[in-house]
């Protein structure tokens, strides 16, 4: 409050060079100011994403509160995990759903696989948190990120960037917009981006000749055994839109394209127990081979530690006046994926309590929704509309289990997974004063899974495939469910400057079945239900000191019923080796969250944020084991919190300057295993603190910007995730490296 002091001297000629900017959202189906939206919103727009160094979605959860976005290691493929106050999703597996609906131009995005988009031409992100049942259905249990691209316009427009940085890293983006006639519009834009890995893959015959294990060189490399470097990056993306603005209609088409072929994620093992001991490498290598040696029906064979994702979607969207009053918007839409990928899954050059597999995912999705926006009266609007979608999976894999036991469990699966929804939905906002806003939703859902077994030996026939492991070939798994989700809300305008609203709401993420069964009762009895959160959440909009400090706060407690946990006890499935879904628990979340941003003096601005989260379980069935115990959290990070800051100095003819800088901190994440004979500590990953600077030229005109920017300021070493899945077979585990230290320099150009 004290900085901010100096904005009452300022005269209103001064006032005019603030780079405050009023972000306007959609998140209630209407364009509205975010200050005047009764959601936990966070409202990022293109300026502020380039100024904070972020090109893609994973990177938005350092500035928003409460938000975990998270690349998967590399056993889940080219996939995203995602958590909004603790409610979410880390499995890419198809018969699982997000928790956290991903959408891009009001498209939904269902699936974590390929999910980590380039931010590439956005006018805005908004990230909401909370569940959306009402207003973005099922899957958006915790929360929604909607991403929203630039739209074709008027005026001829262009911009090219280049970027050279660190490990050879190279970046090239530009885009385009054509008015063709006075209502027909095109724009166009596109990146490439690659960069060498940064965790070393060597091999371990190679490096260790003579070693008393006899593992010989596996692959053909150079004096200094490396094979490859984990981390890459190599990505290309496109995106196009025609947009025809007539007085009473607004169509637009867009299609997009992503390609991506790269290196396995940046993974260490860090814990090695019995004889894997020796296969411990350093904090920045691994012998990891993706190989595996004759065993069973196997014969020498290659997983792959390449990862590669191919997919594209187009969209139309159709927004229709009827009348001044009366607004139509149809929204259609399909998408479609490849991704290709090898998995380690104990991580060690070889071992005969190994494990491995290649896996080959094949999506597409369509999905139709219509809306109807009316006004009624002079004091109630009305939205009512309809949702379907048609998702369908092929997930091909190889699978070679062998810590099962002497006879290994060998397979070839090609299981099709089918999902269906269907849903109404309406929503009522009402002021009865002119301060008073008073909102009510309703969803109705109906959801239908299926998910079919092909499990055939490595040869192509059909029977039992290893260590007591029945036929499972043919069965099919259903789920069928439906569900009701309403939420009501009050918002009072104390003045220009403050707004309170309290609200409650439900929100579930989809119910389904278990896709990694060892027994055909584990299929068939394996379907579980959806998860549920009841919320309760009261907020604070602020725009104060002549609307020079703009501080948000929220608070909230929700009650989260019939949690799908991971089973370790089977008894109730017919026994045997265990990885069954079930809903297994119950609990309650509750915490606090603030976000800020203030511009004290001109070209001066801070934006900061933090969240304090705690939670609780108060049931968790027995068959869950001691993986996850009444003791143990459901959120973490249970803080989290983020600064930036950064002023533009005017430099008169020779343009300006502006340097920026942010720092973010993430408290300590609990795992959620219990490693036996491991010190408990390890079942937490440690925090880290992670800080970026920039310092950007522009000339006079602004048309050219020069940056430099380094990313992980400090050098921290931290582990964003593990995988400790076998460790208990392997004695294995081993975690997701962060990008060290990284400077970049970029030169963009706009026209």
């Amino acid at each position: 409050m004290a900085i901010a002091t100096p904005a009452f001297a300022q005269d209103e000629e001064a006032r005019s060079t603030r780079t405050t900017t009023e972000i306007v959202v959609t998140a209630q189906f209407r364009e509205q100011r975010l200050q005047d939206t009764p959601l936990a919103i966070t409202a990022v727009d293109a300026e502020l994403l380039e100024s904070r160094n972020q090109d893609d979605i994973a990177q938005i959860a350092a500035q928003a509160p409460s938000v975990t976005l998270q690349p998967m290691g590399g056993a889940y493929g080219n996939s995203l995990g995602a958590s909004i106050r603790g409610v979410g999703q880390f499995d890419f597996n198809p018969a699982y759903e997000p928790g956290v609906g991903m959408y891009i131009d009001d498209v939904y995005y269902g699936s974590l696989t390929g999910a980590n988009f380039d931010l590439l031409d956005l006018e805005r992100v908004e990230v909401l948190r909370g569940p959306q049942g009402t207003l973005t259905g099922r899957n958006s249990i915790g929360g929604a990120i909607k991403l929203f691209s630039q739209k074709p316009n008027a005026t001829p427009s262009g911009y090219a960037e280049a970027s050279y940085g660190s490990r050879n890293r190279l970046e090239a983006r530009a885009g385009a917009n054509f008015p063709l006639t006075d209502t027909l519009f095109a724009r166009f834009s596109a990146v490439h981006k690659q960069q060498d890995g940064y965790v070393d893959m060597i091999d371990y015959g190679c490096a260790n000749p003579g070693n008393p294990e006899g593992i010989l060189p596996t692959y053909t490399t150079g004096a200094d055994c490396v094979v490859d470097k984990l981390g890459e990056t190599n990505y290309s993306g496109a995106r196009a839109a025609l947009r025809y603005a007539g007085t009473a209609v607004d169509v637009q088409v867009i299609a997009d394209y992503q390609y991506s072929n790269r290196a396995s994620a940046a993974e260490v093992p860090i814990i090695a127990q019995g004889d894997a001991s020796n296969f411990l490498c350093g904090p920045t290598c691994t012998y990891a081979s993706w190989y595996l040696p004759a065993a069973g029906a196997a014969g020498n064979w290659t997983q792959g530690h390449r990862n590669e994702f191919e997919g594209w979607g187009v969209s139309g969207h159709i927004d229709y006046d009827v009348s001044d009053k009366i607004q139509i918007q149809s929204i259609t839409a399909y998408r479609e994926y490849n991704n290709k990928w090898g998995s380690d899954d104990d991580f060690t050059p070889t071992l005969t309590r190994a494990a491995g597999g290649y896996n080959d995912l094949d999506f597409w999705f369509f999905s139709q929704e219509l809306r109807v926006n009316a006004e009624l009266g002079e004091n109630a609007d009305l939205t009512v509309g309809g949702y379907y979608s048609d998702q369908r999976s092929t997930y091909f894999t190889i699978q070679d289990i062998r810590y099962l036991g002497p006879n290994p469990l060998q397979f070839r699966g090609n299981d099709p997974v089918n999902a269906d929804t269907k849903a109404v939905f309406g929503t009522l906002i009402v002021k009865p004063t002119d301060a008073l806003t008073l909102t009510g939703g309703l969803r109705y859902t109906e959801e239908h899974k299926d998910y079919t077994f092909v499990r055939k030996r490595l040869d192509g026939t059909t029977g039992p495939v290893g260590s007591g492991v029945e036929n499972l070939d043919g069965l099919t798994s259903v789920y069928d469910g439906d569900r009701v989700d309403w939420r009501l809300s009050a918002d009072y305008r104390f003045s220009d400057q403050v707004l309170a609203y309290v609200t409650v709401g439900t929100g579930f993420k989809g119910g389904g079945v278990t896709a990694r069964p060892f027994l055909p009762e584990h299929a068939i009895k394996g379907s579980f239900n959806p998860e549920t959160v009841t919320s309760y959440e009261f907020g604070l909009k602020t725009d104060l000191l002549d609307r020079r400090l703009r501080l948000n706060l929220a608070t909230f407690y929700n009650e989260y019923a019939d949690i799908q946990l991971g089973l370790s006890d089977c008894s109730d499935y017919g026994g045997g080796p265990c990885a069954v879904i079930a809903n297994a628990g119950d609990g309650k979340i509750w915490g606090a969250e603030a976000e800020l941003f203030a511009e004290p003096v001109d070209g001066l601005t801070i934006d900061a944020s933090a969240s304090l989260l705690d939670s609780e379980y108060s049931s968790i069935s027995s068959a869950v084991g001691n993986s996850v115990t009444l003791a143990d959290p459901i959120v973490t990070p249970e803080f989290q919190a983020s600064f930036g800051i950064q002023y533009r100095a005017d430099l008169g003819s020779s343009g300006s300057i502006t340097p920026r800088f942010d720092v973010a901190h993430r408290g300590k994440r609990f795992v959620g295993h219990r490693l036996d004979g491991i010190d408990t500590d390890l079942q937490y990953l440690d925090g880290f603190t992670l800080g970026s600077a920039r310092l950007t030229w522009r000339n006079q005109p602004e048309d050219v910007a020069i940056s430099l920017e380094i990313t992980n300021l400090f050098d921290e070493y931290y582990h964003p995730s593990r995988f400790d899945a076998v460790y208990g077979f392997a004695g294995t585990a081993y975690a997701q490296v962060g990008a060290p230290r990284e400077w970049r320099v970029s030169v963009k150009k706009t026209f």
